[in-house]
């Protein structure tokens, strides 16, 4: 079965029908069984990788020219290697399962104006040495490809990752199964910056319904139509982010005793609910089966001088660092602590919440360097200071 995109572009299509062994892989294009020559003379076959340059299902003008190879480095018909081709050494892993060691650049004057033009001109420079001494090597194999690409939870490709080369980071976190309990403003951002991840599954648990003052608190702009029809917060996001992406799931009920080992399957959890007895038991059950998470909060006051300040915190709980939650009453489980975070909202500071805990997140799952490994932070408003506590081994 064609790929889709393969089917819907000439670019694309023309390769297939030429015989190349095409495959698209998120935002590559990958072409297998190209000869080339060792510097052993000996004729042997690698794999190309080329960017995918698409906007939603239709190919565009490439912007970057550079592909990246499989194999040893191609030499010509004497053993030397190609310098019309080189451009870098370093070992990456834009596709799982496919392990490049160098980068080629040949642009041509004024650049490729189609995939088929990239593909073409890179093969012809890297088999027709091989061709010199073995007529019959040749890309064009004829091969059957199967490209349906079922697994990717995207429904267009993520040429974000590609563009900026770090696919291979991107897929640590494709076999997560995330939980985000509350979908008020700060745990609808973490959705909407989730959702741009590979996570598998993204399971959203709030019982509210969606109205007018969620909509100024959210990201997005729901229409008129849409806020009358009042449907639960966990419906109306699902619909927002089932456009882009597969595996979000709606639980449109508040977390209890009877819901709470929903959250078994969970790989991660986002708590971003206000205190009382949910939240214990949501806190209960992940420290039992063993599941990190993070909770998140604010607290704000109104100042003599009329203006807001307070505090944004996100606190980390992971199975190798969980005392300081109650030690140092981190999670307020009694409503307390974050009372005015129930009466003042405001949508920057949703998001700046609903961001360091992502960035959080995925430093525990190694996207992001994090040497001290902090388990608790604090941002104050009126400094611009963020504290960090609670560093885990």
């Amino acid at each position: 079965m064609l790929h889709p995109l393969i089917a819907r572009n000439a670019d694309l299509r023309r390769l297939h029908d030429e015989g190349f062994e095409i495959e698209i892989h998120g935002a590559f294009i990958v072409i297998r069984s190209v000869p080339y020559l060792n510097s052993r003379r000996e004729v042997r076959r690698g794999i190309l990788v080329a960017s995918l340059h698409v906007n939603i299902d239709q190919t565009i003008v490439p912007t970057n020219h550079v592909v990246m190879f499989s194999g040893d480095y191609p030499c010509d018909h004497l053993g030397r290697e190609l310098e019309n081709l080189r451009h870098g050494t370093a070992q990456s892993e834009p596709v799982a399962g496919i392990t490049t060691r160098f980068s080629f650049s040949n642009k041509p004057p004024g650049g490729y104006v189609d995939h088929y033009q990239l593909v073409t001109t890179y093969v012809a420079n890297i088999e027709g040495p091989a061709q010199v001494l073995d007529p019959d090597a040749r890309a064009r194999t004829w091969n059957i490809v199967e490209n349906t690409d079922p697994d990717s939870v995207f429904l267009y490709p993520d040429t974000a990752s590609s563009r900026a080369g770090i696919t291979h980071i991107a897929r640590k976190l494709q076999n997560e199964r995330v939980a985000i309990i509350g979908l008020g403003g700060t745990g609808s951002y973490i959705l909407d910056l989730v959702a741009k991840t590979l996570a598998k599954e993204i399971h959203l648990f709030d019982g509210d319904l969606f109205g007018s003052h969620n909509a100024f608190r959210a990201p997005g702009a729901p229409s008129i139509d849409e806020l009358r029809q009042r449907p639960f917060k966990v419906d109306h996001f699902a619909t927002v982010y089932t456009r882009m992406r597969r595996g979000v799931v709606a639980h449109p009920y508040f977390m209890d005793a009877s819901r709470v080992s929903d959250l078994d399957t969970m790989t991660f959890a986002f708590l971003c609910m206000d205190a009382g007895e949910p939240k214990r038991l949501a806190v209960e059950r992940l420290e039992q089966i063993g599941v990190p998470f993070i909770d998140v909060g604010m607290g704000l006051t109104l100042t003599d001088s009329d203006s807001l300040a307070g505090l944004l915190r996100v606190v980390t709980s992971t199975p190798n660092q969980r005392d300081h939650v109650r030690s140092k009453q981190r999670i307020d489980f009694n409503g307390g602590g974050d009372n005015v975070y129930n009466n003042i909202q405001i949508a920057d500071l949703n998001a700046l919440n609903a961001a360091l805990a992502v960035i959080r997140w995925k430093k525990l799952r190694g996207i992001y360097h994090c040497p001290r490994n902090e388990h608790f932070s604090a941002f104050a408003i009126d400094t611009g200071s963020l504290i960090n506590d609670d560093f885990a081994a």
